[in-house]
């Protein structure tokens, strides 16, 4: 039986007259006034919740607040209207929120651990030479992955993301994702042949 194709049909009536839910909907169709109307209407109490939740500066929080608008219009098609467009904003905003917070601890981590680490011995320069060389050589690789192994390398690798949570969001089942990352390793394997470890 052959279904009949139903043309995208955009919502009627203007971004400052619709609910929530209906802009919500509006931006899963890929309707950027309703992002804009979305985004008059929650971004301040977006911000001041980020403020609160993540102790971030006021430039961080500008990207912050971008990031989780960015994320309402790819997840808008799964609201499924069981809370109030706010709070599954505000879901949202959390989750931006604790990726932002590990980023950071991330961070100071390797800070915390370069700044434990023995000073190099300056007069051993050609293997500080081919330590660059290398790091230069294994970006240079994972640069030439194809997008779908470099996001899955990146995510999980570089990012420590737990791979289930990756999968989700690349939208793959894990037997995918773990398929792309031994892909990915073998490529960089391939790319770093050679190289003096």
């Amino acid at each position: 039986m052959r279904r009949a194709l139903l043309p995208l049909v955009r919502v009627e009536g203007a971004p400052s007259e619709l609910s929530d839910e209906a802009l919500v909907a509006a931006c899963a169709m890929g309707e950027r006034a309703a992002l804009g109307a979305l985004f008059d209407r929650h971004c301040d109490a977006v911000r001041r919740f980020l403020a609160r939740i993540s102790g971030a500066r006021d430039v961080d929080l500008d990207d912050l607040v971008q990031t989780t608008f960015e994320t309402l219009t790819r997840a808008a098609g799964r609201f499924d209207g069981r809370s109030e467009v706010r709070t599954w904003l505000l879901g949202i905003a959390s989750n931006v929120a604790r990726h932002h917070v590990r980023s950071l601890a991330r961070q100071q981590r390797l800070t915390d651990a370069v700044a434990a680490s023995p000073p190099v011995d300056e007069t051993d320069v050609a293997a500080q030479a081919i330590a660059h060389e290398r790091t230069a050589l294994l970006h240079e690789a994972i640069l030439a992955l194809p997008v779908k192994l470099r996001e899955a390398f990146v995510l999980v690798y570089l990012e420590a993301l737990p791979g289930r949570d990756v999968a989700r969001l690349l939208g793959v089942r894990e037997g995918t994702l773990w398929k792309r990352l031994f892909e990915a390793r073998a490529a960089l394997r391939d790319a770093l042949k050679g190289v003096e470890p």
